[in-house]
C-alpha cells in the first residue's frame, strides 16, 4: 500500500506512475478523502484537548473547594463525550475510506523499470542455451505424458473438473524429484526452508496484496474466513507481519514448497491443454526481507538463483524485464524467466522475480530497526520469486528431453532424485 503522506506530497509523481501502469487513478478523490481524514483528526484532537483541559480544571476546582463550579465543569466534560464519540466515528470512517482507496492502488514502479504499455514492450535482457533442433516430429507434453502413463487428464476431469491433472508413476516421481532438487538447491545457497499452511486468513492475503483487489482469483472456504494460497509468497511474507526485525539480521532469505491454488478468472481459452495453467499446481518459492539499500541487489541475486535451477536442468530460457504496463500489482520491478517450450515454438513464463519495495511491508506492518543509522523503525523491502513453478518445469523437461521413440531422458542432475532412473519409458 502506498503511504498517504507520500501520495499527498507527490501527486504528480503518483499520477505519472499510475498513467504508466495503465491504472485509472482518481487524484481528486484521493485529495477529497485525505482532506476529510485530516479534518476529522483535527476535530477529534481539539475535542480531546478540550476534554482534558476541563478534566484538569475539575480537579483544581474541587481542591479549591469550589464545588458548584466543579460540577459545572463536569457537566461540560459529559457534554463533550457525545461530540468526541461523533468525531472519533467520523475519523474512523474517513480513515477507512482512504485506506480502502489506497488498498486498490498498485505500487509505484522503480525508476529502472522500463516504460511500456503492455507485454509486447517488455525488453529481453539475455538468453541462455539454444532451443533443440529435432530430427523427428516432436510431441507436446500433453501427448507425451498420457502415452508414458505420467499424466492423466481424463481422470482429473472426472475427479475435479477442467484445469486439473493427475500425476502417475514416473510423472509423480518426477514431480517429487523436482521439488526436492529445487528446495535442496535453495537451502544449500543460504535460504531457510519453511513448511507453511495452504489455508490462510483474509488479513494474511491482504498483507501481500491478493485482497481486496484479486478476490475473484482466489479459492475460499464457504464462510470466507480462510483462503487457499495462490503461492507460498503469501504465508512466507506474512511470517513477520506485525514484527520489527533487526537490521543486522537482514537480508532474510526464505524458501518453501507449497501447493498453489488459483481460480484463473479471466483466463478462459488460454493454455487450456497441459500443465501450463492449472487450478492446482506445485511451486517452490523464494522470499526475501531486505533494507532499501540491499533490496535491488537481492533482486538480481534472486533472479540468478532461479536461473541456476534452469541451467542445472540444461533448459534454454530467456530473461525479460517487465515494463510498467505489464507490472504486477505489488511489484516495483520484476524480471520474468521464460523457458523454451517446443509445443509453443516459443518461450513461456516459468518464474517471476519481483522487488515490492515497502508496498507489502506497509500492508503487513513489517519493520526493522537500525539504531546506529536512524531513529525509530522503517518498513522493510520484500522480494519474491518462483524457484520454480514445478509443473511448467516438468512440461519443459518432457518436451526438451523427449526421444524419437516417445521416451524421455531424465536430466542428469535429477537421476539421483529419481532413484537412478535415466530414461522414462512407457509403463
Amino acid at each position: 500500500m502506498l503511504d498517504a503522506r507520500f501520495v499527498r506530497e507527490n501527486l504528480e509523481v503518483v499520477e505519472t506512475a499510475m498513467r504508466n501502469r495503465n491504472f485509472a487513478w482518481d487524484s481528486a478523490r484521493f485529495s477529497e478523502l485525505d482532506e476529510a481524514r485530516r479534518a476529522a483528526i483535527a476535530e477529534e484532537e481539539a475535542l480531546q484537548a478540550q476534554r482534558n483541559s476541563l478534566s484538569k480544571e475539575v480537579g483544581a476546582l474541587m481542591a479549591a473547594g469550589k464545588t458548584e463550579e466543579a460540577e459545572s465543569a463536569k457537566e461540560q466534560v459529559a457534554a463533550l463525550k457525545d461530540a468526541l464519540e461523533a468525531a472519533s466515528a467520523a475519523h474512523a470512517e474517513a480513515e477507512g475510506a482512504l485506506t480502502e482507496l489506497l488498498m486498490g492502488v498498485p505500487n509505484i514502479p522503480h525508476e529502472s523499470t522500463p516504460l511500456g504499455k503492455d507485454e509486447s514492450e517488455n525488453p529481453e535482457l539475455r538468453r541462455w542455451g539454444s532451443p533443440r533442433e529435432f530430427d523427428f516430429e516432436a510431441q507436446a507434453h500433453w501427448d507425451l505424458g498420457p502415452a508414458l502413463g505420467m499424466l492423466d487428464f481424463d481422470r482429473a476431469v472426472r475427479l475435479s473438473g477442467s484445469r486439473f491433472v493427475v500425476l502417475a508413476g514416473m510423472g509423480a516421481r518426477l514431480e517429487r524429484a523436482l521439488i526436492n532438487f529445487m528446495a535442496d538447491t535453495h537451502t544449500a545457497n543460504g535460504f531457510k526452508e519453511w513448511w507453511c499452511p495452504s489455508l490462510v486468513n483474509a488479513q494474511t492475503m491482504t498483507g501481500t496484496g491478493q485482497l481486496p483487489k484479486f478476490e475473484e482469483d482466489l479459492f475460499k472456504t464457504k464462510d470466507e474466513s480462510l483462503y487457499l494460497i495462490p503461492t507460498a509468497e503469501v504465508p512466507l511474507t506474512n511470517m513477520h507481519a506485525g514484527e520489527v526485525l533487526e537490521a543486522s539480521d537482514l537480508p532474510l532469505r526464505y524458501t518453501a514448497f507449497t501447493n498453489c491454488f488459483r481460480e484463473e478468472a479471466g483466463s478462459a481459452g488460454r493454455d487450456t491443454r497441459g500443465l501450463i495453467r492449472l487450478h492446482q499446481f506445485d511451486k517452490v518459492e523464494m522470499v526475501k526481507f531486505a533494507t532499501p539499500e540491499q533490496a535491488y541487489d537481492e533482486l538480481e541475486s534472486m533472479t540468478e538463483e532461479a536461473e541456476l535451477i534452469l541451467q542445472k536442468l540444461n533448459l534454454p530460457y530467456r530473461v525479460i524485464s517487465l515494463c510498467t504496463g505489464d507490472l504486477g500489482f505489488s511489484a516495483a520491478k520484476t524480471y520474468d524467466l521464460e523457458v523454451w517450450l517446443p509445443s509453443y515454438d516459443g518461450y513461456k513464463e516459468i518464474s517471476s522475480c519481483s522487488c515490492c519495495s515497502d508496498f507489502q511491508a506497509r500492508r503487513a506492518n513489517i519493520k526493522y530497526r537500525d539504531p546506529e543509522n536512524f531513529k525509530g523503525n522503517r518498513f522493510v523491502y520484500t522480494l519474491n520469486g518462483s524457484g520454480l513453478a514445478v509443473g511448467r518445469t516438468m512440461a519443459a523437461i518432457m518436451e526438451n528431453y523427449q526421444n524419437a521413440d516417445g521416451s524421455i531422458t531424465v536430466p542428469e542432475v535429477l537421476v539421483g532424485y529419481m532413484g537412478g532412473v535415466e530414461v522414462i519409458k512407457p509403463e
